[in-house]
């Protein structure tokens, strides 16, 4: 296994972690009655710091190993993609912390398109390992 290959399979798995941990901490928050999760952040802040990083590394990780082929890493990039749409869902489906004011449409776009990227970019990568 290359350097590369082993690398992406990290920094997947990071990101894997991270769309589990924000996936936690929000339905800590949502069952509370004060909406606070286990981590001291606020909605913005879990976003930018879990979220925002969980969508990146994993495009990353495909780029990097491109010429690799890794049916495993493949299958954590789908991983990833599907936890993404999950969270997407549960986002839309559920009512916008008070004083927020969110935008469905955009909620959609931001959420679900980089999901069904990441998607196929695992299977594409399945794909490529295959042959």
């Amino acid at each position: 296994m290359s350097m590369l290959l082993k690398v992406s399979i990290v920094i997947t798995g990071i990101a894997i972690g991270l769309l589990v941990l924000y996936g936690a901490d929000v339905a800590v928050a949502m069952s509370n009655i004060d909406h606070e999760g286990f981590l001291p952040l606020n909605d913005m802040q879990r976003g930018m710091g879990l979220g925002g990083p969980a969508l990146i590394l994993p495009i990353i990780a495909f780029f990097i190993s491109l010429k690799e082929s890794s049916k495993g890493l493949g299958g954590m990039i789908i991983i990833s993609g599907v936890l993404i749409l999950i969270g997407g869902l549960a986002m839309v489906g559920s009512p916008a912390p008070e004083g927020v004011d969110r935008d469905p449409m955009s909620s959609i776009a931001m959420l679900f398109a980089p999901g069904i990227f990441q998607i196929v970019l695992g299977a594409i990568k399945i794909k490529k390992s295959s042959n």
